[in-house]
């Protein structure tokens, strides 16, 4: 299991986990819940107390990550697989992100 914790100009809203390959979970953390100043990752994921479950990555999840020769090269690099989606997800999504979203890789105990 892969795990991410996902923030909007750095503050913790939510965590997205990859149970295993094919099964995905993303949760808002109760306080984003609760405020209503606080507005949702994205129109397809609005708040809500319960987790969200999907077979795929989350389109808006997937849409930050690079195309192209850029992923073929980031891929390369991070010596992770072209298709390993989550994968590279966690290892570039903590920097360089166009928009306020971040996702900061969350180690296992």
């Amino acid at each position: 299991m892969r795990k991410g914790e996902v923030y909007r100009n750095g503050e913790h809203l939510g965590t997205l986990t990859e149970k295993a390959r094919g099964r995905y979970h993303f949760i808002y953390t109760p306080a984003w819940v609760n405020d209503p100043t606080k507005s949702a990752v994205s129109l397809r994921l609005p708040k809500r107390e319960e987790a969200y479950e999907s077979e795929i990555l989350f389109p808006f999840f997937f849409n930050m990550l690079s195309e192209g020769v850029n992923r073929k090269l980031q891929s390369r690099q991070l010596q992770i697989d072209e298709d390993d989606h989550f994968g590279l997800l966690l290892a570039t999504a903590g920097y360089d992100t166009i928009g306020a979203i971040t996702i900061r890789s969350v180690e296992e105990e």
